[in-house]
Protein backbone atom coordinates (compact mmCIF):
# COMPACT_ATOMS: atom_id res chain seq x y z
CA UNK A 1 0.00 0.00 0.00
CA UNK A 2 2.73 2.38 1.09
CA UNK A 3 5.00 1.61 -2.12
CA UNK A 4 1.60 2.06 -4.35
CA UNK A 5 1.11 5.87 -2.73
CA UNK A 6 4.53 6.74 -3.18
CA UNK A 7 4.82 5.68 -6.45
CA UNK A 8 1.36 7.45 -7.68
CA UNK A 9 2.80 10.80 -5.50
CA UNK A 10 6.15 10.23 -7.22
CA UNK A 11 3.66 10.25 -10.94
CA UNK A 12 2.37 13.37 -10.19
CA UNK A 13 4.87 15.27 -9.30
CA UNK A 14 6.21 14.63 -13.02
CA UNK A 15 5.56 18.08 -14.98
CA UNK A 16 3.71 17.41 -18.95
CA UNK A 17 6.67 18.92 -20.60
CA UNK A 18 9.76 17.13 -18.27
CA UNK A 19 12.73 16.02 -20.97
CA UNK A 20 11.62 18.41 -23.55
CA UNK A 21 14.16 20.64 -24.90
CA UNK A 22 12.70 24.02 -26.80
CA UNK A 23 15.47 26.38 -28.41
CA UNK A 24 14.27 30.00 -28.74
CA UNK A 25 15.06 32.66 -30.70
CA UNK A 26 12.54 34.82 -29.52
CA UNK A 27 12.00 38.98 -28.61
CA UNK A 28 9.39 40.89 -27.45
CA UNK A 29 6.40 39.03 -26.28
CA UNK A 30 4.85 36.75 -28.47
CA UNK A 31 7.01 33.83 -28.57
CA UNK A 32 8.95 34.83 -24.76
CA UNK A 33 5.13 34.34 -23.83
CA UNK A 34 4.84 30.88 -25.62
CA UNK A 35 7.90 29.42 -24.85
CA UNK A 36 7.46 30.67 -21.04
CA UNK A 37 4.55 28.54 -20.65
CA UNK A 38 6.44 25.37 -21.95
CA UNK A 39 8.43 26.22 -18.90
CA UNK A 40 5.74 26.31 -16.45
CA UNK A 41 4.62 23.09 -17.84
CA UNK A 42 8.82 21.29 -16.92
CA UNK A 43 10.36 22.10 -20.59
CA UNK A 44 13.97 22.65 -20.73
CA UNK A 45 13.46 26.53 -22.97
CA UNK A 46 17.31 27.59 -23.83
CA UNK A 47 16.82 31.46 -24.98
CA UNK A 48 19.29 32.94 -27.93
CA UNK A 49 19.65 36.35 -27.41
CA UNK A 50 21.91 39.14 -28.16
CA UNK A 51 25.70 39.11 -26.78
CA UNK A 52 25.65 42.52 -24.67
CA UNK A 53 21.91 43.66 -25.88
CA UNK A 54 19.53 40.52 -25.27
CA UNK A 55 16.14 40.65 -26.10
CA UNK A 56 15.17 44.25 -26.54
CA UNK A 57 12.21 43.93 -24.70
CA UNK A 58 15.12 43.60 -21.21
CA UNK A 59 14.91 47.34 -22.04
CA UNK A 60 11.11 48.50 -21.95
CA UNK A 61 11.22 49.95 -18.68
CA UNK A 62 12.87 49.27 -15.24
CA UNK A 63 9.94 48.78 -13.04
CA UNK A 64 10.91 45.23 -11.86
CA UNK A 65 13.63 46.49 -9.24
CA UNK A 66 15.93 48.08 -12.58
CA UNK A 67 13.94 44.94 -15.09
CA UNK A 68 12.12 45.32 -17.44
CA UNK A 69 8.32 44.35 -16.34
CA UNK A 70 7.60 42.74 -19.91
CA UNK A 71 10.35 40.48 -19.48
CA UNK A 72 10.18 39.86 -16.12
CA UNK A 73 6.59 38.33 -17.03
CA UNK A 74 7.46 36.29 -20.00
CA UNK A 75 10.91 35.01 -19.08
CA UNK A 76 11.14 33.01 -15.64
CA UNK A 77 12.33 29.39 -15.87
CA UNK A 78 14.86 29.88 -18.81
CA UNK A 79 18.17 29.53 -19.81
CA UNK A 80 20.31 32.42 -21.48
CA UNK A 81 22.71 31.79 -24.19
CA UNK A 82 24.33 34.51 -25.76
CA UNK A 83 25.07 33.96 -29.40
CA UNK A 84 26.11 36.18 -32.12
CA UNK A 85 24.33 34.84 -34.92
CA UNK A 86 26.74 36.66 -37.40
CA UNK A 87 29.58 34.49 -36.33
CA UNK A 88 30.36 31.20 -38.21
CA UNK A 89 31.16 29.67 -34.51
CA UNK A 90 27.68 31.02 -33.00
CA UNK A 91 25.60 29.65 -36.08
CA UNK A 92 27.38 25.95 -35.87
CA UNK A 93 26.58 25.98 -32.00
CA UNK A 94 23.34 27.23 -32.54
CA UNK A 95 23.18 24.35 -35.26
CA UNK A 96 24.16 22.22 -32.71
CA UNK A 97 21.48 22.67 -29.82
CA UNK A 98 18.81 22.26 -32.27
CA UNK A 99 20.04 19.04 -33.34
CA UNK A 100 19.61 17.90 -30.52
CA UNK A 101 15.92 19.72 -29.74
CA UNK A 102 12.64 18.95 -29.34
CA UNK A 103 11.45 22.57 -30.67
CA UNK A 104 12.31 25.26 -32.07
CA UNK A 105 10.71 28.45 -31.56
CA UNK A 106 11.00 31.67 -33.43
CA UNK A 107 9.84 35.06 -33.97
CA UNK A 108 12.72 36.82 -35.78
CA UNK A 109 12.06 39.18 -38.84
CA UNK A 110 10.60 37.82 -41.64
CA UNK A 111 12.90 35.87 -43.77
CA UNK A 112 16.24 35.51 -40.70
CA UNK A 113 15.50 32.26 -39.91
CA UNK A 114 15.77 31.31 -43.31
CA UNK A 115 18.91 32.98 -43.68
CA UNK A 116 20.67 31.63 -40.45
CA UNK A 117 19.67 27.86 -42.27
CA UNK A 118 16.73 27.20 -39.60
CA UNK A 119 13.65 26.67 -41.56
CA UNK A 120 12.07 23.86 -41.22
CA UNK A 121 13.22 22.58 -44.72
CA UNK A 122 16.55 23.05 -44.05
CA UNK A 123 16.14 21.53 -40.69
CA UNK A 124 14.11 18.53 -40.86
CA UNK A 125 16.69 16.22 -42.22
CA UNK A 126 19.22 16.38 -39.53
CA UNK A 127 16.30 16.36 -36.77
CA UNK A 128 13.32 14.15 -38.22
CA UNK A 129 11.56 14.69 -35.31
CA UNK A 130 12.04 19.03 -34.63
CA UNK A 131 9.14 20.38 -34.20
CA UNK A 132 9.11 23.99 -35.63
CA UNK A 133 7.41 26.59 -34.52
CA UNK A 134 7.60 30.23 -36.79
CA UNK A 135 5.70 33.12 -35.38
CA UNK A 136 5.52 36.73 -37.73
CA UNK A 137 3.11 39.39 -38.10
CA UNK A 138 1.42 38.42 -41.16
CA UNK A 139 2.53 35.09 -41.96
CA UNK A 140 4.68 33.33 -44.39
CA UNK A 141 3.80 34.48 -48.08
CA UNK A 142 1.19 36.92 -48.87
CA UNK A 143 1.08 40.59 -49.52
CA UNK A 144 2.00 41.68 -46.06
CA UNK A 145 4.36 39.01 -45.24
CA UNK A 146 7.46 41.40 -44.95
CA UNK A 147 5.64 44.50 -43.06
CA UNK A 148 6.60 45.01 -39.69
CA UNK A 149 4.06 44.07 -37.18
CA UNK A 150 4.12 45.40 -34.12
CA UNK A 151 0.81 44.79 -31.89
CA UNK A 152 -0.77 48.18 -32.07
CA UNK A 153 -0.72 47.95 -35.62
CA UNK A 154 -2.04 44.19 -35.55
CA UNK A 155 -4.84 45.61 -33.13
CA UNK A 156 -5.61 48.13 -36.14
CA UNK A 157 -5.19 45.94 -38.89
CA UNK A 158 -7.72 42.56 -37.40
CA UNK A 159 -10.45 45.61 -36.72
CA UNK A 160 -10.09 45.61 -33.33
CA UNK A 161 -9.53 48.96 -32.57
CA UNK A 162 -12.71 49.85 -35.00
CA UNK A 163 -14.73 48.21 -31.96
CA UNK A 164 -13.00 49.20 -28.91
CA UNK A 165 -13.30 52.36 -27.56
CA UNK A 166 -15.86 55.35 -27.06
CA UNK A 167 -18.27 56.45 -29.74
CA UNK A 168 -15.91 59.54 -30.24
CA UNK A 169 -12.43 57.37 -29.92
CA UNK A 170 -11.00 54.10 -31.05
CA UNK A 171 -8.78 52.51 -27.81
CA UNK A 172 -6.18 49.88 -28.16
CA UNK A 173 -6.56 47.17 -25.58
CA UNK A 174 -3.79 48.41 -22.27
CA UNK A 175 -2.07 45.10 -22.89
CA UNK A 176 -0.57 43.34 -26.27
CA UNK A 177 -3.39 41.27 -26.82
CA UNK A 178 -1.67 40.78 -30.29
CA UNK A 179 0.88 39.23 -29.31
CA UNK A 180 -0.52 37.21 -25.99
CA UNK A 181 -3.15 35.51 -29.16
CA UNK A 182 -0.33 34.30 -31.15
CA UNK A 183 1.80 33.06 -28.44
CA UNK A 184 -1.07 31.34 -26.44
CA UNK A 185 -1.98 29.45 -30.30
CA UNK A 186 2.24 28.89 -30.81
CA UNK A 187 2.09 27.55 -27.21
CA UNK A 188 -1.07 25.07 -27.90
CA UNK A 189 0.15 24.36 -31.87
CA UNK A 190 3.30 23.09 -30.14
CA UNK A 191 1.65 20.87 -27.83
CA UNK A 192 -0.65 19.73 -30.31
CA UNK A 193 2.62 18.86 -32.50
CA UNK A 194 3.98 17.26 -29.50
CA UNK A 195 1.11 14.88 -29.19
CA UNK A 196 1.17 14.15 -32.77
CA UNK A 197 4.75 13.29 -33.01
CA UNK A 198 4.28 10.98 -29.77
CA UNK A 199 2.30 9.04 -32.43
CA UNK A 200 4.23 9.41 -35.88
CA UNK A 201 7.73 9.63 -34.57
CA UNK A 202 7.88 12.82 -36.61
CA UNK A 203 7.85 16.79 -35.92
CA UNK A 204 5.22 18.92 -37.51
CA UNK A 205 6.01 22.91 -38.65
CA UNK A 206 3.46 25.14 -36.85
CA UNK A 207 3.10 28.73 -38.33
CA UNK A 208 1.11 31.30 -36.66
CA UNK A 209 0.65 35.25 -37.56
CA UNK A 210 -0.82 37.56 -35.35
CA UNK A 211 -3.07 39.25 -37.37
CA UNK A 212 -4.86 35.28 -37.74
CA UNK A 213 -4.48 35.25 -33.98
CA UNK A 214 -6.11 38.08 -32.92
CA UNK A 215 -8.61 37.78 -35.86
CA UNK A 216 -9.62 34.25 -34.58
CA UNK A 217 -10.50 36.42 -31.32
CA UNK A 218 -12.68 39.16 -33.38
CA UNK A 219 -15.28 36.14 -34.47
CA UNK A 220 -17.83 37.81 -32.52
CA UNK A 221 -18.28 41.49 -34.61
CA UNK A 222 -16.72 39.54 -37.80
CA UNK A 223 -20.13 37.64 -37.97
CA UNK A 224 -22.20 39.98 -36.48
CA UNK A 225 -21.42 42.12 -39.30
CA UNK A 226 -22.50 39.53 -41.58
CA UNK A 227 -23.55 40.25 -45.19
CA UNK A 228 -22.48 43.63 -44.54
CA UNK A 229 -24.92 44.88 -41.24
CA UNK A 230 -23.76 47.43 -38.73
CA UNK A 231 -20.49 46.81 -36.61
CA UNK A 232 -21.50 46.65 -33.11
CA UNK A 233 -20.85 49.83 -31.29
CA UNK A 234 -18.08 51.31 -28.93
CA UNK A 235 -19.38 51.51 -26.02
CA UNK A 236 -16.41 52.16 -23.65
CA UNK A 237 -16.70 49.64 -20.90
CA UNK A 238 -20.28 48.75 -21.27
CA UNK A 239 -21.31 45.22 -23.56
CA UNK A 240 -22.19 46.51 -27.07
CA UNK A 241 -24.62 43.76 -27.65
CA UNK A 242 -26.06 43.25 -24.42
CA UNK A 243 -27.21 45.51 -21.89
CA UNK A 244 -27.32 46.66 -18.93
CA UNK A 245 -23.94 45.10 -18.89
CA UNK A 246 -20.84 47.07 -17.77
CA UNK A 247 -20.28 50.52 -15.08
CA UNK A 248 -22.77 52.26 -13.49
CA UNK A 249 -22.28 55.51 -10.74
CA UNK A 250 -23.49 54.54 -7.32
CA UNK A 251 -24.37 57.30 -5.65
CA UNK A 252 -21.03 57.64 -3.45
CA UNK A 253 -19.26 58.41 -6.57
CA UNK A 254 -18.06 54.83 -7.40
CA UNK A 255 -18.12 52.97 -9.98
CA UNK A 256 -20.61 49.65 -9.73
CA UNK A 257 -20.10 46.73 -12.78
CA UNK A 258 -22.76 44.52 -13.41
CA UNK A 259 -23.92 42.17 -15.85
CA UNK A 260 -27.43 40.69 -17.25
CA UNK A 261 -27.45 37.90 -19.36
CA UNK A 262 -31.41 36.64 -19.79
CA UNK A 263 -34.55 38.00 -18.99
CA UNK A 264 -35.43 35.81 -15.96
CA UNK A 265 -32.11 37.97 -14.54
CA UNK A 266 -33.46 41.47 -16.30
CA UNK A 267 -36.67 40.74 -14.26
CA UNK A 268 -34.93 40.11 -10.52
CA UNK A 269 -32.75 43.49 -11.40
CA UNK A 270 -35.53 45.27 -11.80
CA UNK A 271 -37.62 44.37 -8.83
CA UNK A 272 -35.02 43.28 -6.24
CA UNK A 273 -31.76 45.81 -6.97
CA UNK A 274 -33.88 48.59 -8.44
CA UNK A 275 -37.06 47.89 -6.92
CA UNK A 276 -39.16 48.90 -10.15
CA UNK A 277 -40.41 45.66 -10.84
CA UNK A 278 -42.78 47.46 -13.57
CA UNK A 279 -39.45 48.26 -15.72
CA UNK A 280 -39.14 45.23 -16.67
CA UNK A 281 -42.08 45.26 -18.52
CA UNK A 282 -41.98 48.89 -20.12
CA UNK A 283 -42.10 47.81 -24.07
CA UNK A 284 -38.93 49.77 -24.98
CA UNK A 285 -36.83 47.38 -22.43
CA UNK A 286 -38.75 43.63 -22.50
CA UNK A 287 -36.10 42.32 -25.02
CA UNK A 288 -32.34 42.49 -24.67
CA UNK A 289 -32.58 43.96 -28.47
CA UNK A 290 -34.30 46.54 -27.38
CA UNK A 291 -32.15 47.36 -24.29
CA UNK A 292 -29.49 47.80 -26.87
CA UNK A 293 -31.29 49.85 -29.17
CA UNK A 294 -32.70 51.91 -25.87
CA UNK A 295 -29.06 52.01 -24.24
CA UNK A 296 -29.46 55.89 -23.51
CA UNK A 297 -32.98 55.67 -21.72
CA UNK A 298 -31.92 52.72 -19.22
CA UNK A 299 -28.96 53.78 -18.22
CA UNK A 300 -30.92 57.12 -17.45
CA UNK A 301 -33.06 55.22 -14.99
CA UNK A 302 -30.79 52.69 -13.78
CA UNK A 303 -28.25 55.92 -12.59
CA UNK A 304 -31.29 57.49 -11.00
CA UNK A 305 -32.16 54.49 -9.14
CA UNK A 306 -28.84 54.02 -7.69
CA UNK A 307 -28.03 58.05 -7.28
CA UNK A 308 -29.05 57.43 -3.25
CA UNK A 309 -27.28 54.55 -2.89
CA UNK A 310 -23.43 53.77 -1.90
CA UNK A 311 -21.30 51.05 -4.20
CA UNK A 312 -21.42 48.86 -1.32
CA UNK A 313 -25.05 48.77 -0.89
CA UNK A 314 -25.38 48.43 -4.50
CA UNK A 315 -23.57 45.52 -4.43
CA UNK A 316 -24.98 44.11 -1.67
CA UNK A 317 -28.53 43.75 -3.34
CA UNK A 318 -26.98 42.63 -6.58
CA UNK A 319 -25.50 39.85 -4.77
CA UNK A 320 -28.21 39.13 -2.69
CA UNK A 321 -30.42 38.79 -6.00
CA UNK A 322 -28.15 36.70 -7.82
CA UNK A 323 -26.85 39.16 -10.22
CA UNK A 324 -23.08 39.17 -11.52
CA UNK A 325 -21.17 42.02 -10.51
CA UNK A 326 -17.26 43.15 -9.45
CA UNK A 327 -15.07 45.62 -8.54
CA UNK A 328 -13.16 47.63 -10.76
CA UNK A 329 -9.93 47.09 -9.28
CA UNK A 330 -6.72 49.02 -9.63
CA UNK A 331 -3.41 46.94 -10.38
CA UNK A 332 -2.33 47.50 -6.65
CA UNK A 333 -5.64 45.83 -5.51
CA UNK A 334 -5.05 42.98 -7.45
CA UNK A 335 -2.20 42.19 -6.04
CA UNK A 336 -4.16 42.11 -2.62
CA UNK A 337 -7.03 40.37 -4.15
CA UNK A 338 -8.68 38.09 -2.14
CA UNK A 339 -9.39 35.21 -4.17
CA UNK A 340 -6.03 35.00 -5.48
CA UNK A 341 -4.38 35.26 -1.49
CA UNK A 342 -7.25 32.50 -0.52
CA UNK A 343 -6.14 30.00 -3.39
CA UNK A 344 -2.53 30.98 -2.70
CA UNK A 345 -1.88 31.61 -6.40
CA UNK A 346 1.28 33.85 -5.85
CA UNK A 347 5.10 32.67 -5.59
CA UNK A 348 8.23 34.37 -5.24
CA UNK A 349 10.79 34.02 -8.06
CA UNK A 350 14.37 35.04 -8.23
CA UNK A 351 15.49 37.29 -10.85
CA UNK A 352 19.05 38.73 -11.06
CA UNK A 353 18.14 42.06 -8.92
CA UNK A 354 16.13 40.16 -6.16
CA UNK A 355 12.61 38.19 -5.40
CA UNK A 356 9.70 38.85 -7.20
CA UNK A 357 5.66 37.88 -6.18
CA UNK A 358 4.49 36.00 -9.39
CA UNK A 359 0.65 34.43 -10.54
CA UNK A 360 1.00 30.65 -10.76
CA UNK A 361 0.23 29.47 -14.52
CA UNK A 362 -3.74 29.31 -14.81
CA UNK A 363 -3.46 25.66 -15.46
CA UNK A 364 -1.21 22.88 -14.88
CA UNK A 365 -2.51 19.07 -14.19
CA UNK A 366 -3.52 18.55 -10.29
CA UNK A 367 -0.58 16.90 -8.07
CA UNK A 368 2.36 18.98 -10.96
CA UNK A 369 3.94 22.02 -9.86
CA UNK A 370 4.82 24.19 -12.15
CA UNK A 371 8.18 25.44 -12.90
CA UNK A 372 8.81 28.90 -11.15
CA UNK A 373 13.00 29.09 -11.63
CA UNK A 374 14.58 32.36 -11.80
CA UNK A 375 14.29 34.84 -14.34
CA UNK A 376 17.80 34.88 -16.48
CA UNK A 377 20.46 37.42 -16.91
CA UNK A 378 21.79 38.55 -20.33
CA UNK A 379 24.06 34.87 -20.79
CA UNK A 380 24.06 33.65 -17.20
CA UNK A 381 23.77 29.85 -18.72
CA UNK A 382 26.24 30.12 -21.72
CA UNK A 383 29.05 28.33 -20.61
CA UNK A 384 27.36 25.53 -19.02
CA UNK A 385 25.18 25.19 -22.35
CA UNK A 386 28.64 25.55 -24.92
CA UNK A 387 30.20 22.85 -22.13
CA UNK A 388 27.47 20.06 -22.59
CA UNK A 389 27.84 20.88 -26.30
CA UNK A 390 31.64 19.35 -25.87
CA UNK A 391 33.11 23.08 -25.52
CA UNK A 392 36.05 23.10 -23.48
CA UNK A 393 36.97 26.28 -21.36
CA UNK A 394 39.48 27.46 -23.29
CA UNK A 395 37.24 27.04 -26.28
CA UNK A 396 34.94 28.97 -24.77
CA UNK A 397 36.74 31.85 -23.37
CA UNK A 398 38.06 31.95 -27.30
CA UNK A 399 34.06 32.40 -28.45
CA UNK A 400 33.82 35.31 -25.44
CA UNK A 401 37.11 37.21 -26.75
CA UNK A 402 35.93 36.62 -30.10
CA UNK A 403 32.79 37.95 -29.17
CA UNK A 404 30.78 35.37 -30.27
CA UNK A 405 29.13 34.72 -27.06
Amino acid sequence: MNAHVSSQTLADAVRPLDGITVVSLEHAIAAPFCTRQLADLGARVIKVERPGVGDFARAYDDRVDGLASHFVWCNRSKESLALDLKHPDAKAILRDLVAKADVLVQNLAPGAAARLGLSEEALRPENPRLIVCDISGYGPDGPYRDRKAYDLLIQSEAGFLSVTGTPEEQVKAGLSIADIAAGMYAYTGILSALLKRGRTGRGSHVEVSMLEALGEWMGFPLYYTHQGQEPPRRTGASHATIFPYGPFPSGDGRTVMLGLQNEREWAIFCDAVLGQPDLARDPLFVSNVLRVQNRAALTDAIVAAFADSTAEAITARLEAAGIANAQVRTMAEVRAHPQLAARGRWREVATPNGRVDMLLPPAMPKGSEPRMDPVPALGAHSAAILAELGLDEARIAALRDAKAI
